[in-house]
């Protein structure tokens, strides 16, 4: 973090202004419940990319700015509304939104920094950039309803999986990354680089989400442990122990999950029996190979410090602490 700071720091301040000052709304609601989860900080993961891609591409404009903003707001709404339907009490390690204003101004609240998103969007006025971010923006939302459709469905495959959060969580952060190589004039190719270096990262970084899931409590990580699977997610550590276990096994986590019974005692049983054929461990070495493609798809760009920043954050997927 000190890294990437020392590269793109008066960049991210600005940032942090731009998403407090444009919250402002006439309904009292809405500014307090937005600044809320905005105040309660977050990785920016999505917004640092977009800088250090735009500065990477030697961008030297203002626009990077409320595109990082655009891209921090599109994700937070998706937070809003995805705390609403999970009835998460957490978020971020504070309260959400919903648990505090109640469901119905977390939906608004979304729905305001989506719209507020969009008017910037046509502000800055650049089609293509439009169109990458709507798009992007559109795959979340296909890709949340994947996930909401295969709740508690044991035969989500590997590759269904990939797909489902690719869409979900990838699909942003790529576009935050082409997008910052579309503010640096680059070339259509370095785009697909850029874009391409993002999908991978997105990929890997979901994978240990679903992992920390499992092993990581309220303090590290700031949501509760084994909500997803206490929901019926099924992600891949599941999906892998499902693939390997023996059929009394797939039988116990079957009827577990189909029964959506997940009690403390039936949490437990299948978590054991994830551990037992090393589904953390598989996840996690799946995760390091589309890192791996991650910091390979910039092996054209010439070497910065700014590249270096890069690698460091695609490794970041697989070590979280900021």
């Amino acid at each position: 973090m000190e890294q990437i700071l020392s590269l793109i720091g008066d960049e991210l301040e600005k940032v942090e202004g731009e998403l407090v000052r444009t919250l402002s709304s006439q309904a009292p609601l809405i500014t307090k419940s937005g600044e809320h989860i905005i105040g309660s900080g977050g990785k920016r993961f999505r917004p640092i990319l977009l800088l250090l891609v735009a500065k990477c591409c030697h961008y030297h404009g203002e626009q990077h700015i409320p595109l990082a903003c655009i891209v921090e707001y599109i994700h937070t709404a998706t937070l809003l509304h995805d705390d609403v339907l999970d009835h998460a009490e957490v978020r971020r390690g504070n309260s959400s939104v919903n648990s505090v204003w109640g469901d119905r101004a977390s939906v608004l609240a979304g729905d305001f920094l989506l719209s507020r998103a969009f008017s910037l969007l046509v502000k800055i006025g650049d089609l293509k950039i439009l169109k990458i971010i709507t798009e992007a923006t559109t795959k979340v939302v296909e890709g949340e309803t994947m996930q909401t459709e295969r709740v508690c469905d044991i035969s989500l495959s590997e590759e269904e999986y990939v797909t489902v959060i690719a869409n979900k969580t990838a699909s942003l952060i790529a576009a935050a990354c082409q997008v910052g190589a579309i503010l640096g004039n680059t070339s259509p190719h370095r785009e697909h680089i850029f874009g391409n270096y993002g999908l991978n990262l997105g990929i890997a970084f979901q994978m240990v989400d679903d992992t920390l899931d499992y092993i990581a409590g309220d303090v590290k990580f700031g949501k509760a442990i084994y909500k997803d699977l206490q929901e019926g997610k099924i992600t891949l550590p599941l999906i892998y122990a499902l693939r390997e276990a023996s059929d009394e096994d797939r039988m116990t986590i079957g009827t577990i999950v189909e029964s959506k019974c997940f009690d403390e005692h039936n949490v437990r049983m299948i978590i054991n029996l994830i551990r037992k054929y090393q589904g953390i461990d598989y996840v996690l070495s799946k995760a390091r190979e589309y890192v791996n493609a991650s910091i390979h798809s910039l092996q054209e760009v010439d070497a910065s410090p700014v590249k270096e920043a890069l690698m460091a954050t695609a490794d970041y997927a697989l070590d979280r602490k900021w």
